[in-house]
């Protein structure tokens, strides 16, 4: 009796483990919205340099999903030079989760090209967490760990200072 008693409480130990895990690996991988906490995440940049995502740090995230949204988000900026972002609190993190080997042996030396960081988003998990409107870039306001709001830039028609404000 001692032997079957022990055996469920391992069992319901494990169970309810793996629930509790599963919970909150859930609650962190779930898409962002206003007024919820972004979870934190790494990834590198077109350098190889790592980047820790530290909302305390950062007023802006911007996220383009596909690859001529990117080139454009790259242009403009690019053309608004290295010290904009920083000096906007701001990251910029680019969708090459599917971007074929190939593609990347192109890609990566000419994103090593642009002034401005651009963060590496490999993983699908991480992209999808960020909300998508065709042909634009996804900007996420934030104060602390919370999204206060989020925007969608067109890069070829909006000045980038229409959303970062």
């Amino acid at each position: 009796m001692k032997n079957i008693m022990n055996s469920i409480s391992h069992h319901l130990i494990k169970y309810f483990s793996c629930l509790i895990i599963s919970l909150y690996a859930a609650a962190f991988a779930a898409p962002c919205e206003v007024g919820k906490a972004l979870a934190p995440f790494s990834a590198k940049d077109q350098h190889d340099q790592p980047f820790e995502f530290k909302s305390a740090s950062l007023r802006y995230l911007l996220v383009s999903h596909d690859m001529d949204t990117g080139k454009r988000a790259n242009a403009a900026l690019h053309a608004a030079g290295a010290d904009y972002l920083p000096g906007k609190r701001a990251a910029y993190l680019a969708n090459i989760h599917g971007m074929p080997g190939i593609g990347r042996v192109f890609a990566l030396p000419k994103m090593r090209k642009y002034c401005h960081r651009i963060i590496l988003g490999d993983d699908a998990e991480l992209i999808t967490r960020f909300p998508e409107q065709t042909g634009k870039v996804t900007v996420l306001a934030l104060d602390g760990d919370k999204v206060t709001a989020i925007h969608f830039w067109t890069p070829e028609s909006e000045p980038i200072d229409s959303v970062l404000k």
